[in-house]
């Protein structure tokens, strides 16, 4: 320890767990905004990841409140938020924006947009797949010009009205903890605008690993204008989200608060891994770089063209260190707000601990649990295309 520490602020009241519920809400929201290129903005390159993006989508939304129950306890009693609900409290509000993005938006989306794969796939399949599959279509089986203009159109409108239910529902994380006036380190306005934009970072960037990775596992070839384009909107995306976190750093300096002096020892002490090396040069910068050099929309003119194998590995690690990048964010505000006394006077230590509700294996679990989730809904409503290629040398 730095400083003088009460020996009340000795426990971090929000752990490991706390910081993986942002982190998981984020890739939602920016999975859900990524699919909506597609949908209602018409970016034709995108399209082989609007539906891998609506299930990935889900299969994180499902996982999301987990951490947040697990460290809560007595998950059982979560019910009682929508019996007893307290319209003064944001945290338990929270549980009716879920509700409403889940049962609303996203389930209605995706049903809409594979109803007419649910009836043909019940008319062929055999066994228990095709009760399966005809539950899925609730009953309603016709596939006529005029159902099927009015699935396309309907699930246009809900994907209108799930953007802004995407940006509310992360943008409510950054607001809880923007609105803690007494916390400096949280204490901003523009919280819950960061918090969005490094969600949409985290979304793009997600969905570009796992098209990449399911593309060449599954034997096909990867669609290299859908990458140059994702990475194209990832590269923005994060210039946008820098450049917001920039500008909260130098309005902090520049109000000079009485806190400045411990925020400064935090950054140069405890979370100079975290922040420095983590966030801003490994997931921001070096991310940044590559793409710009090698993204054929981004590059200038008279630098050669990298080849395709080249750009898609490149891609590929990006895009992981976004996810590094992104994750260290969620760890310095949640973790870095509460390493400091309330007196502003030293600094203390958290130590992840392995085993127990708040370890690492635990925490492990609930990163593991969406991609096995989203193995099964790709397995129950495959998102490919049906004109795919197979994996061939490419020019």
């Amino acid at each position: 320890m730095q400083g003088y520490i009460y020996p009340n602020e000795f426990e971090l009241r929000w752990s490991l767990l706390i910081v993986l519920y942002p982190y998981l809400t984020g890739l939602v929201a920016g999975a859900f905004i990524l699919a909506s290129l597609a949908r209602v903005f018409n970016v034709k390159e995108v399209e082989p990841t609007y539906r891998l993006a609506l299930l990935t989508a889900l299969a994180f939304l499902i996982v999301a409140p987990l951490p947040l129950l697990a460290h809560l306890g007595h998950p059982e009693r979560s019910y009682e938020i929508f019996l007893t609900p307290n319209r003064k409290s944001a945290m338990a509000m929270f549980g009716f924006v879920y509700a409403w993005y889940l049962m609303v938006v996203l389930l209605l989306e995706i049903w809409f947009d594979y109803r007419r794969d649910f009836v043909l796939r019940a008319r062929e399949a055999t066994g228990p797949l095709k009760w399966i599959y005809y539950a899925l279509t609730l009953g309603s089986t016709d596939l006529s010009d005029r159902a099927l203009g009015f699935d396309d159109k309907a699930g246009r409108w809900i994907t209108i009205i799930g953007i802004p239910s995407a940006f509310l529902l992360h943008g409510y994380v950054g607001f809880i903890f923007g609105s803690v006036k007494a916390n400096p380190w949280w204490s901003s306005v523009l919280m819950p605008v960061v918090f969005l934009f490094s969600a949409i970072v985290s979304g793009i960037a997600l969905v570009l690993i796992i098209y990449i990775v399911a593309t060449l596992f599954r034997g096909k070839q990867v669609d290299m204008a859908c990458a140059d384009k994702l990475a194209t909107f990832l590269f923005y995306a994060m210039v946008v989200d820098f450049s917001l976190e920039m500008l909260d750093f130098i309005h902090r300096l520049y109000e000079s608060e009485e806190s400045i002096e411990i925020l400064s020892q935090l950054i140069e002490g405890r979370l100079f891994v975290s922040l420095i090396v983590l966030q801003m040069v490994l997931g921001t910068l070096v991310p940044l770089i590559s793409l710009g050099v090698v993204s054929p929309a981004l590059s200038w003119r008279g630098t050669r063209k990298v080849p395709a194998e080249v750009r898609r590995l490149i891609y590929l690690g990006c895009a992981l260190l976004v996810q590094v990048g992104i994750f260290s964010i969620r760890w310095n505000v949640v973790i870095g707000g509460q390493l400091f006394s309330k007196s502003l006077r030293g600094l203390t230590v958290y130590k992840a601990e392995l085993l127990g509700v708040e370890g690492l294996l635990m925490a492990g679990a609930f990163v593991i649990l969406p991609f096995i989730i989203l193995w099964l809904l790709v397995k129950i409503m495959p998102p490919w295309a049906e004109n795919e290629i197979p994996t061939s040398p490419e020019a």
